[in-house]
């Protein structure tokens, strides 16, 4: 008590030896009393305060003021059935003040602004230290998502969403129709707490992610592992593939042994293949990866199924101005070339042949070393049907039948016999190789 903690010197002597003391100096130690001191509030304060009491249509807390503040049911609308029965006297929380003091001279405070207040200033925060953060979806309007985010409403543009493709408004919408409920990483883009403006972006927040993890990965992949990845995107140069958080380019000529003249002829977005390391740059954070490498080089059995002589089928796959480029297996091709075309003068392969004539050839030079496969149409023209059929089915004889009525022959024209001194016989330079795109 107040009374106990004055000085005996304040005392006099009274009736019947009841102390007596100063109104004055009474009054000086009631204001120094510290159980007597109070807070003074201006709207905008967010406080923590204790539970006094709990109502269905208010709470009492004190916050040090003069007296008790009131937090009216409007302002704890977001506190759920759950946290609103857990919630007893002597509980600590957190609230806005609305009003310093009303005519009751109570504080006016809300448990709703104050958690909104918490939420804006933890979200200023993540965006000064440009952190990502979880949002579930919660609706959306016609430019895009709007997401949750412990009270404080956000919005993500369509532009912004990954799984929103492109297409006419029907599509975006259904697609964006379908992502409510879901939990999206975002970043945050704008805030504006005066404006009550807060715009995200998930694919920002994914691509971040995905750099984050590129870096990692590039630490660990070494050259020549083996990895299973998944396609993501085809261009005309190659495809990407992602082997775990970052994607590799596999060029064109690391698909397959096979000469392909575009990814999407084998390849398709999704597909897993398993891929090669070849090169790691950590300074420009490239990866160099290759398919055909993690498959058995159709070169190392060459020497076994084919010999000088040997008449096979072939599909045209390429023409150039020295010939013209045939596989025979699969990784495998050879070279027609234009003297070994027709027995009459051919200027062009093109004269004769196009990419994807089915043709009969026979074997005229095998150089394992360079990777190349002289070829002969002229020659294999030549060999009986019934030779031909014998060797290779009915089917060959057919080609055979198909070329010649095309106009090749093996024969030359009446004055057009030409000797094979006036073709190069051996297109030294101008012949691609493996390592090219070429011969494979």
């Amino acid at each position: 008590m107040v009374g106990q903690q004055i000085d005996e010197k304040h005392y006099g002597q009274g009736i019947g030896s009841v102390p007596v003391m100063d109104d004055a100096e009474l009054f000086r130690q009631l204001l120094d009393d510290p159980s007597h001191d109070y807070r003074l509030f201006r709207y905008g304060d967010v406080v923590e305060g204790e539970v006094m009491y709990v109502g269905r249509d208010e709470i009492l807390v004190d916050i040090g003021g003069k007296s008790e503040g009131v937090v009216p049911s409007r302002e704890f609308q977001t506190l759920t059935p759950e946290e609103l029965g857990r919630l007893r006297p002597g509980d600590r929380i957190l609230v806005f003040v609305l009003q310093p003091e009303d005519q009751a001279g109570q504080a006016v405070l809300s448990i709703d602004r104050a958690r909104q207040e918490k939420t804006w200033r933890r979200l200023q925060e993540i965006f000064e230290a440009g952190g990502i953060i979880e949002a579930e979806v919660v609706n959306y309007n016609k430019g895009g998502l709007l997401v949750n985010l412990d009270g404080i409403r956000g919005f993500v543009p369509a532009s912004q969403v990954v799984a929103i493709r492109g297409g006419d408004e029907v599509t975006k919408q259904a697609d964006m129709a379908r992502m409510i409920g879901q939990r999206l990483k975002l970043k945050i883009i704008e805030i504006n707490r005066h404006r009550n403006r807060l715009i995200l972006s998930e694919r920002q927040a994914v691509q971040e992610q995905r750099d984050a993890m590129k870096a990692q990965l590039i630490e660990t992949l070494r050259e020549g592992e083996t990895r299973r990845g998944r396609v993501t995107s085809i261009a005309d140069f190659g495809a990407f593939v992602d082997i775990g958080g970052a994607d590799g380019l596999v060029h064109l000529s690391e698909i397959s042994w096979t000469r392909v003249k575009h990814p999407s002829e084998v390849l398709r977005v999704g597909d897993e293949v398993d891929v090669m390391v070849l090169s790691v740059n950590p300074e420009q954070r490239k990866i160099a990866l290759s398919i055909r490498r993690t498959q058995p080089e159709p070169w190392m059995q060459v020497a076994s199924q084919f010999q000088v002589g040997q008449v096979v089928r072939g599909t045209i796959t390429q023409l150039a101005g020295f010939g013209a480029f045939a596989r025979i297996e699969e990784g495998v091709e050879g070279l027609i070339h234009v003297s070994e075309l027709a027995g009459w003068r051919v200027e062009h392969p093109n004269e004769v042949l196009q990419e994807g004539d089915e043709v009969i050839v026979k074997v005229i030079r095998i150089d394992p070393a360079r990777r190349r496969i002289g070829l002969s149409l002229r020659r294999a023209l030549e060999v009986p049907d019934e030779e031909l059929e014998a060797l290779l089915g009915p089917e060959a004889v057919a080609i055979k039948q198909r070329l010649i009525e095309r106009g090749i022959t093996p024969y030359a024209g009446e004055g057009e016999e030409v000797s094979e001194a006036e073709y190069d016989s051996e297109p030294e330079g101008d012949e691609p190789t493996a390592e090219d795109g070429g011969d494979t």
